[in-house]
């Protein structure tokens, strides 16, 4: 079932992207469809069928895509977002103008594929964790103009998206440590400009900065690439002298180290690896 934390982002933000998107595909005409039809004179009829298993997303997005080209086209999910798919399922009808449907398959197969490969590869990393606390967070880490779709499938697989962009919230990473010259002096400053109620969050590669950072009353504690043994030191010391502090881990996390990893008592544990390193799920148009 689609994750309560997934939102489809509105079509008013989605269909100027899904129309670049077409024209670049399209560019000046679809040679072959349009030598081959009369516009709208003929009325197909397609099936999508999933090759592989996974996590199915992106659906309502192929929709939209088809809509575009033509608003009678029908696409009917034969089954529901963030659902799990087996080979040779049907996971979707069309039925409508057969030039839109040669048109935007490639388009929605795309994006659909990309999406449920994220999607896919994030329930997975959330199922080796489904019975501990720690909650599975994505990244910034995503392909420039696909961040608000590829974030919505990582929602879809069960994870929860950490900030959009940098105007999200704020976070202190080492190059801005470096910039600044020290955790305090980079806390203070960013504190007395941001807007209420953004919360600061600094990332930490020791002991030391775990124990600087507490002194400044932060909202977030990263743990950045620490050994485990450092890291259940770094949870423990920010447990016993601030409880309100929520603690991130980051960094190498893979399918082998996150329960253990989940087990030193993190909050949340945020990878990149389910938008960088997934695979698309192979779904495929079939005409009927």
């Amino acid at each position: 079932m689609k994750s309560c934390l997934a939102v489809l982002p509105p079509f008013l933000v989605l269909d100027q992207l899904l129309q670049t998107w077409l024209m670049e595909d399209i560019g000046r005409g679809d040679r072959t469809t349009q030598s081959l039809l009369d516009k709208n004179a003929t009325i197909g009829q397609a099936k999508w069928v999933a090759k592989a298993p996974g996590i199915i997303a992106g659906l309502p997005i192929a929709a939209r895509v088809f809509h575009l080209l033509n608003d009678q086209v029908s696409f009917v999910p034969t089954t529901y977002e963030g659902a799990k798919c087996e080979p040779g399922q049907v996971v979707a009808e069309i039925n409508g103008s057969l030039d839109a449907l040669l048109m935007g398959e490639r388009v929605a197969l795309n994006l659909a594929m990309r999406l449920s490969g994220i999607a896919t590869l994030s329930n997975i990393y959330i199922e080796k964790i489904a019975d501990l606390p720690a909650k599975f967070v994505d990244t910034r880490k995503t392909t420039p103009g696909l961040r608000i779709l590829e974030k919505y499938a990582s929602a879809v697989g069960g994870a929860i998206n950490h900030r959009m962009g940098l105007d999200d919230a704020v976070m202190i990473k080492d190059n801005h440590i470096a910039a600044a010259g020290g955790i305090r002096e980079a806390v203070t400053r960013i504190r007395t400009q941001i807007p209420y109620p953004l919360t600061i969050e600094v990332e930490t590669e020791s002991l030391e900065q775990v124990q600087e950072a507490l002194k400044y009353e932060i909202d977030i504690i990263m743990l950045d690439n620490m050994p485990l043994t450092m890291m259940t030191e770094a949870v423990q010391l920010i447990r016993k002298q601030d409880s309100r502090v929520k603690i991130e881990a980051s960094g190498n996390v893979t399918l082998e180290t996150i329960r253990a990893v989940a087990q030193t008592g993190v909050d949340y544990i945020s990878s990149s690896a389910p938008i960088t390193q997934s695979r698309w799920l192979d779904l495929s148009m079939r005409m009927i």
